[in-house]
């Protein structure tokens, strides 16, 4: 990177109990705000260590509201800028696994402004995945509400439609991201496909698709597996870390890596680290704006290329540098091991001592420029911008 990094990440607020009677708790929202943005920055490369205030003393710069509900919750409620889950429960006197069940979501679903949430109702389970089978007919004004891990194909393969047919009924382009709560317009004419007059027998096992994983059987060798999923063995090897001499053994997992895709304007090689981004992306469950944010932001920083050089002592993919926390030289080349520091979270191999784009709070609301910024700070940010639809278009064609 080639400006000072933030080398300290907010600690998360701890729970805080004032005395509240049980029956209010659930109406009962604490907020904690924390003191001037400048007291906890740091451009020092030496990480901050963490410490606890003295016995009987209060965290300096906290503030403790309580609001209490006094209207009945709606039904439906639009979420705002800067709203989470927990704040809108908190709001309306609601438990928040109530509201996560009412919409189908989970700890790690991202909600955004516009988003149209339930508040009232029965909660009822997730749906049971649908069965591999044709699609009843579908009525030209029949619509869908996205959910988590939904991709424009599957949800017009679920309805027997051309993808075509979805883009164009809803003004998107194949470059266009859909998120969890946005209402699809599904038409398009399918004929009914007859019912089996018998259980169809149950399909042999497979192999997995390429891009996943694959458990290893009696016989299998490394060029067995990857030429089942058509990829090459360099590419399964460096994909588990192996080499010409490793031993591979019955019930030991292999990653299976993405078979080769052409994307125009990109060379084989930045193919093939945004794939790891992805990949990594996915396997965290970042949102696909959190991943052309990372896409994006690789673009920017190395051209998606995992350089041995860069500023001072900058290298990798994202040029994160050794001197300020972010791993040796051999961890901030490590392409895997980036991209999860890249992301942050709980996953995040440097632990407290940098700060990746899911530490952020707040970042799905930010630009792009913004919330690639918060983690690189750099000093050209205006760079970040013309990559955004470019990001996208790689991520529709890597999946």
């Amino acid at each position: 990177m080639s400006a000072d990094r933030r080398t300290h990440r907010a600690r998360s607020p701890r729970a805080v109990s004032a005395g509240v009677p049980a029956a209010l708790a659930g109406s009962i929202a604490l907020v904690l705000t924390a003191g001037p943005a400048t007291a906890a920055e740091s451009h020092s490369s030496e990480p901050l260590r963490r410490s606890s205030p003295a016995a009987g003393e209060r965290a300096p710069g906290l503030t403790l509201i309580v609001r209490v509900a006094t209207a009945p919750a709606p039904a439906t409620y639009t979420v705002q800028r800067g709203d989470t889950i927990s704040a809108i429960s908190a709001r309306f006197g609601l438990r928040v696994a109530d509201v996560f069940a009412l919409n189908g979501l989970g700890w790690r679903s991202v909600i955004y402004p516009g988003q149209v949430l339930r508040l009232v109702g029965s909660t009822v389970p997730a749906p049971a995945p649908v069965a591999p089978v044709a699609a009843p007919p579908v009525a030209a004004s029949a619509t869908y509400v996205v959910r988590q891990g939904d991709t424009v194909s599957g949800i017009a393969k679920r309805h027997g439609v051309s993808t075509q047919s979805v883009l164009a009924a809803n003004g998107l382009g194949w470059s266009s991201v859909i998120r969890p709560g946005q209402v699809l317009a599904i038409t398009g004419t399918v004929a009914a496909a007859p019912a089996p007059a018998t259980p169809p027998p149950a399909p042999a096992p497979s192999a997995p698709v390429a891009g996943g994983s694959y458990t290893v059987k009696g016989g299998d060798t490394i060029s067995s597996i990857a030429s089942r999923h058509g990829v090459s063995v360099n590419a399964v090897l460096s994909a588990n870390k192996l080499g010409w001499s490793s031993i591979i053994y019955p019930g030991q997992s292999i990653a299976i890596p993405r078979a080769a895709v052409s994307i125009p304007g990109l060379t084989a090689e930045q193919v093939a680290n945004a794939a790891i981004i992805v990949q990594v992306g996915r396997q965290l469950g970042v949102s696909d704006r959190g991943i052309t944010i990372a896409l994006g932001t690789a673009m920017t920083e190395s051209g998606i290329r995992n350089l041995d050089w860069g500023d001072r002592d900058s290298l990798g993919l994202f040029q994160q540098r050794p001197s300020y926390g972010w791993g040796t030289a051999e961890e901030v080349r490590d392409p895997y091991r980036a991209a999860k520091a890249f992301y942050g979270g709980p996953s995040d191999p440097n632990g407290w001592n940098t700060r990746g784009l899911l530490d952020y709070p707040g970042w799905e609301s930010m630009t792009f420029t913004q919330a690639a910024q918060a983690v690189q700070n750099s000093a050209y940010p205006d760079a970040y911008a013309r990559w955004e639809q470019p990001a996208a278009t790689w991520l529709a064609a890597l999946g």
